[in-house]
């Protein structure tokens, strides 16, 4: 299959974000450059480990080179929209071109073979998944962590005895096993 690679060079923006309320979001990744927007939607859990991963790849760069990477400008402003979603992401690529100094991080579309997503991440192929490049300046993929880390964490609050997330109607937890406290057995 032909293979739609959208490719942004130090965009005007890159950044996670949601629609909908806590318990009922989906997350996306997107990037805009004038008036070309690209978005993608991916899980809770990809968000997290992107952020985490990019954070360790701007902290062994900064080890490697000695100098400082600080945070750009913060983003807190809502995903430009309409919000079309060009494809869930199922697989994630992330590098340090070196001779550039970018970070480029690359999301890919599902494939039928891990083997596929091996041979077509980060690399310039005709053939295979769609994908969405972005390279970005350090100081602004560690701003991009940094709004991730919030996003993550403006979910609903975890369950002190299971961790699961608390719904606003009621939370049926595992720990308890069905019981609670200041009911009888004996009715």
């Amino acid at each position: 299959m032909m293979r739609q690679l959208h490719v942004f060079d130090r965009p005007n923006r890159f950044v996670a974000g949601t629609v909908g309320t806590p318990g009922d979001r989906t997350f996306y990744l997107q990037a805009v450059d004038g008036p070309r927007v690209v978005s993608v939607s991916l899980e809770k859990s990809q968000v997290a480990v992107l952020a985490d991963r990019l954070e360790q790849l701007l902290d062994d760069i900064v080890e490697r080179t000695g100098t400082a990477l600080p945070a750009g400008e913060s983003d807190n402003d809502a995903l430009a929209q309409p919000i079309d979603e060009e494809f869930r992401v199922a697989a994630m690529g992330l590098a340090w071109d070196g001779d550039a100094g970018l970070i480029v991080i690359e999301a890919q579309a599902p494939v039928e073979t891990a083997e596929e997503a091996e041979e077509t991440l980060l690399e310039d192929v005709e053939e295979g998944p769609d994908a969405l490049r972005v390279r970005l300046d350090p100081r602004v993929a560690r701003s991009f962590v940094e709004r991730a880390r919030r996003l993550v964490a403006a979910g609903r609050p975890p369950c002190p005895l299971c961790g699961m997330p608390l719904d606003p109607n009621g939370h049926v937890c595992a720990r308890l096993n069905g019981y609670h406290r200041g009911t009888s057995l004996d009715s």
